[in-house]
């Protein structure tokens, strides 16, 4: 029976069974180009001009990687690149110490469990922005929970957005208060998913308490913190709001992390070739962290297999 006149030509050979898989995704593939892609390659070649997006009118110019030199060189830059992994390490420290003892506690069943759970989680669920300005009114001097916790001990006002180092604190404090539960749901899912008769045969030898841990529960968790590792080190690489919200940078530029001074480079001061090319310093330096994480876990795995 020869075919509908309305399937015929090129409408006929493009929804041929052959190509209705492709022409499912294509609308999906066409978004991510629109969104991610273009303005991705739009960006790249920006970052090889100087151009200033407040003077409309006024052409790019065209400098090569003058932009990756002079950012190479530039001590601010690499200043905002300390400040930054200052507050990486602190945090990511401080979540995964935070998020294990957690993880050990909520492993195990106690009246109350699914509540508590509950309101752990609930920092996870807000925004970034959200959470800065929550702790910028916990911090503030006046009446900030937390500076009338610590005058009522100590007698004496405190400001802790005053100095450099209290200032790195709070912002280590909030971000991990934020994220903790997100490392406790990853090791979680380890522990309970070690088998119990694992536990009862070292009952039965008399391990001790750091035997079961280091030989039955710390292999089933130690991909699981790695990649809690790998994830929270991203992601806190790239911290904005937090710092932004509370502090600004501030005191000077001592909080001021290497978002921060890309954003105050694209729209503060409208550099918006060299905010490119500093934007894809710091994509290389998350790409550099991944690869590193795959690198560990490829040279784990070859060991077990040896």
């Amino acid at each position: 029976m020869p075919a509908p006149r309305s399937a015929r030509g090129f409408l006929g050979w493009l929804l041929a069974p052959e190509r209705r898989g492709p022409l499912l995704i294509a609308p999906a593939i066409a978004t991510l180009v629109i969104v991610n892609i273009f303005p991705l390659l739009w960006s790249y070649g920006l970052s090889f001009f100087s151009y200033n997006a407040k003077k409309i009118g006024v052409p790019p110019r065209w400098r090569g990687l003058d932009n990756y030199v002079d950012l190479f060189t530039d001590e601010d830059v690499w200043g905002r690149f300390q400040n930054t992994a200052v507050i990486v390490i602190g945090s990511v420290a401080v979540q995964l110490v935070v998020g294990f003892l957690l993880a050990l506690l909520f492993a195990r069943e106690f009246p109350l469990r699914r509540y508590l759970l509950m309101l752990v989680l609930a920092p996870m669920m807000l925004s970034l922005s959200a959470v800065g300005v929550f702790f910028k009114l916990f911090y503030e001097p006046t009446f900030g929970f937390i500076p009338r916790l610590v005058q009522t001990f100590t007698g004496e006002p405190f400001v802790i957005l005053s100095t450099p180092v209290k200032a790195t604190i709070a912002i280590v404090f909030a971000d991990a208060w934020m994220w903790s539960p997100f490392v406790m749901l990853l090791v979680l899912a380890g522990l309970v998913s070690v088998p119990k008769y694992l536990y009862e045969a070292a009952e039965i030898d008399r391990a001790s308490a750091w035997r079961r841990f280091r030989t039955i529960t710390f292999p089933y968790i130690r991909s699981l913190l790695l990649l809690a590792l790998l994830f929270r080190t991203i992601e806190t690489f790239k911290i904005f709001d937090v710092p932004y919200v509370l502090t600004e940078g501030g005191p000077g530029t001592s909080t001021e992390t290497i978002s921060v001074y890309l954003f105050r480079v694209a729209f503060n001061y409208f550099q918006t070739g060299r905010a490119s090319a500093l934007g894809y310093i710091v994509l290389f330096g998350v790409i550099v962290l991944t690869s590193l994480y795959l690198y560990a876990i490829q040279s784990r795995s070859s060991e077990s297999i040896e």
